[in-house]
């Protein structure tokens, strides 16, 4: 195959680490992975797998005891013992060392285990929660991979099955060292590769018959409205879909429909110039039949009888068609101006050749030939097993428009770190079925921005669309908000992208990763870390009726935490039941937190390194941050080719958050940027008391207060990128508290009930200052026990 579709790998595994048999080879990846291989010819496989890419891991340490009964392995980590014949429950057991739990950290072979799950192939038709694949860690220390089945890669690029009656597994026993496990996975199958800097943005998606004319019309009405868009995604009435029926269904297509687009070019480059990149949806199943427009070519090239006009079958399982698929259907695509694809494949998983998933092999050669130009490659695909991280994006299919859908989602996007794949994208608002619900759709979109993807998608129902002013006031301003926010956390995302690539870390975690032995870690199945600096738990129900707010319960690590979007301080090392109103989900910093945010939220400026930051910085701890920037369009980041901003945040005798000058190839950045630095946690004194030094000089700049936040803000104006920033808070970065009555009265005032009741309620908590009684007291009143909850995580938040 051409030189685009070979890639370099390093399977042979070092012999150091190697114990063979006649019939069994044992390798020792790491002290927690070891690769269990049985044939009975003896013969064992060194070349890559569709999963596994590089098993070159460096020389491992262990003790091999030889005895009558067969072999002991002894790593740091791992206890095997073998009776060295064909793999059985009874000869072959691996224990995973230390005290990870009671008589279950060990495993026999062909027995069932439990972990904490993985991912799945899809959420279609789903309404709710589905099964789960296994994933790589579990509470009981261990679980496993067969790769006996995936397809060999071979040097030309192309595969082949393997041989049948043979074993090949890959036994991960980190035990809680969760993140280690991560990192065997990541060296074993390869890195997740950075996304572009635009995927990163909101996409628009649906499936609906949008002309040039209609589409180009709502992209100026979201600019008008300033609801900024990075990707446009066309659903597959882009292409003939009413066709002759002597060819089939309309389904699979490359020909444009000329009557909707009839100069395709000038649309996708209207697109261009308002900052989108383009993907178009593709259904390959059905080949290329006689009324498409390359029809002649793709046919003649592969042997088909044109002249009756024979259809070109979709043949993922030869080489041959599938260079031509490329060559034909979609490079001319590509050349008029469309930036990626959607491969939409729901057709099975067989093929000509036994065991090779065709959705496998299309993400996989789609995302290699995206790249045949230099730029930075991406795909748009269901999930096709362990070793699909490689090949971001994930769809995850055509969602069920339900609560129950919302509810299993931030779930199921955080689970799927457990096997590698951090980059879902779902349909946010829901695709079909269902009904509509203002408020669910709503929350859906709060979601969606703290989801990995934020793709907003419906169905062709003229009832369905997504578009925020086709719903209430308060929907509508909670949903054009969200989308605002995300082109905001641009310069945070993108940095954690590249810490995805450079450290194996996915942007959505379970709360469990960084705290294994923590029993709660385990019962917020919805609540995740986004990124390294902030923790979110999506609220996925009604509100409670009467009281316009909707319940959440959220575990608080030890430390000190701030609420980005109410301004609520909380006490952490406990779990607590969080009330919102409509217009916020619970996102917090933990105190030290910084997070780069920017203003510059059009789609021209989502694509560019930005000239202006917005910088929130939790006072409580000490702190640092190190934002990335690179091209945002090329592999050079493959290099190192980029730019690093430290940022440090110091608590003295004074707070100190400092801006380090820039570092590497400056000139991926500008010159200069302005700041807006915002110090959550701060009393008002804290303005009176700043002192900014740029360059070591002192400079004026201009500050101000947000009482509700209980933020003070710094403003900076532009400076070079080469001087280092220093602000100072001298006074009223501490012993900040909540406005706990203010705070209880506005639920009050707002709450669908009594005003006898109210005022009671108010009187209580205006007069008594003691806690302890205050809350007795509380108990003893007559009150639903949500109003009790909204009141108590008001009055004990810190």
């Amino acid at each position: 195959m051409q030189e685009i579709y070979r890639i370099k790998t390093q399977p042979l595994a070092q012999a150091e680490n190697i114990v063979q048999g006649e019939k069994y080879r044992i390798t020792m990846l790491t002290e927690g992975l070891l690769r269990l291989e049985y044939a009975e010819d003896g013969i064992f496989e060194d070349r890559a797998t569709q999963m596994a890419f590089y098993r070159d891991f460096p020389k491992t340490n262990y003790r091999v005891i030889q005895n009558k009964d067969g072999i002991e392995i002894h790593t740091s980590r791992l206890h095997l013992i073998y009776d060295e014949k064909k793999f059985s429950s009874h000869g072959l057991s691996i224990q995973v060392k230390g005290n990870i739990s009671i008589y279950q950290s060990i495993w026999h072979y062909g027995e069932e285990f439990c972990d904490l799950g993985g991912t799945a192939r899809t959420l279609d038709m789903a309404d709710g929660a589905v099964q789960l694949e296994h994933g790589l860690i579990s509470r009981v220390g261990f679980s496993v991979l067969d790769d006996a089945k995936s397809q060999i890669l071979l040097e030309d690029g192309w595969i082949e099955p393997r041989k049948k009656g043979i074993e090949d597994l890959y036994f991960f026993g980190y035990g809680h060292d969760y993140k280690e496990a991560l990192d065997a996975f990541y060296y074993l199958c390869g890195k997740t590769p950075m996304l572009p800097r635009y995927a990163l943005g909101n996409w628009w998606s649906r499936y609906y018959k949008y002309t040039e004319e209609s589409y180009l019309k709502l992209m100026d009405e979201f600019e008008k409205r300033n609801l900024p868009f990075s990707v446009a995604v066309i659903d597959m009435d882009w292409h003939l879909v009413d066709i002759n029926p002597k060819y089939g269904s309309g389904w699979t297509g490359y020909t444009w429909n000329k009557k909707f687009f009839p100069n395709p070019v000038r649309f996708l480059e209207k697109l261009h110039q308002k900052g989108m990149r383009v993907t178009l949806n593709v259904h390959p199943a059905e080949g290329v039949r006689g009324h498409e427009e390359m029809y002649q070519a793709i046919a003649e090239e592969m042997e088909v009888d044109y002249t009756h006009e024979d259809p070109v079958c979709c043949d993922p399982a030869n080489p041959k068609f599938i260079e031509a698929y490329f060559k034909y259907l979609h490079h001319p695509r590509e050349e008029e101006g469309v930036d990626f694809w959607w491969i939409d494949w729901q057709q099975g998983n067989t093929t000509k050749i036994e065991g090779l998933d065709p959705l496998w092999i299309f993400n996989h050669f789609h995302f290699l030939d995206n790249r045949r130009d230099g730029k930075r490659p991406m795909t748009f695909s269901r999930y096709a097993g362990p070793g699909s991280h490689r090949y971001p994006v994930g769809f995850s299919g055509d969602t069920v428009t339900t609560w129950e859908s919302l509810d299993f989602q931030p779930y199921f996007t955080a689970t799927a770190s457990n096997i590698g794949y951090g980059w879902w994208s779902h349909d946010i608002g829901g695709h079909m079925l269902g009904y509509k619900n203002d408020e669910m759709v709503a929350r859906w979109t709060q979601y969606g921005i703290y989801s990995p993807i934020m793709r907003l998608h419906s169905a062709c129902s003229e009832f369905n669309g997504k578009e925020p002013w086709r719903y209430k006031q308060e929907t509508e301003t909670v949903m054009s908000e969200a989308l605002r926010e995300r082109h905001r956390m641009l310069p945070y995302l993108y940095t954690m992208n590249y810490k995805n690539y450079q450290e194996n870390r996915p942007l959505v975690l379970p709360m469990y990763y960084e705290y294994p032995e923590e029993f709660h870690a385990y019962e917020v199945k919805n609540q995740f870390f986004f990124g390294n600096q902030m923790i979110v738990a999506p609220i996925t129900n009604p509100r409670i009726p009467k009281l316009n707010v909707a319940k959440v319960k959220m575990w608080l690590p030890k430390g000190s935490w701030y609420d980005i979007h109410t301004g609520m301080l909380y006490d952490g090392n406990r779990m607590l039941d969080m009330y919102r109103s409509l217009d916020s989900i619970p996102v917090l910093m933990k105190a030290g937190g910084i997070i780069p945010f920017t203003d510059e939220i059009s789609a021209t400026e989502a694509g560019q390194n930005p000239s202006s930051l917005r910088i929130k910085v939790c006072a409580g701890a000490d702190g640092e941050f190190e934002l990335y920037e690179d091209d945002n369009e090329t592999c050079d980041y493959e290099q190192g080719h980029c730019v690093i901003t430290r940022m440090t945040y110091e608590e003295k005798k004074k707070s100190v958050f400092q801006i380090y000058p820039a570092e590497g190839e400056v000139t991926l950045i500008p010159e200069k940027r302005s700041y807006v630095v915002e110090f959550a946690g701060c009393t008002c004194d804290a303005c009176a008391s700043v002192e900014v030094k740029v360059a070591g000089k002192h400079v004026l700049c201009a500050t101000s207060y947000d009482e509700k936040k209980k933020m003070a803000v710094v403003e900076i104006p532009a400076t070079s990128i080469e001087y280092q920033i220093q602000i100072s808070l001298i006074t009223g970065w501490s012993e900040v508290q909540n406005d706990v009555l203010e705070r209880c009265f506005a639920f009050l005032n707002q709450a669908e009930i009594g005003f006898l009741q109210k005022d009671q309620i108010y009187q209580v908590i205006e007069h008594e200052k003691r806690m302890p009684v205050l809350l007795s007291t509380l108990q003893t009143l007559e009150m639903d026990d949500a109003i009790r909850g909204v009141l108590q995580e008001l009055i004990t938040a810190k």
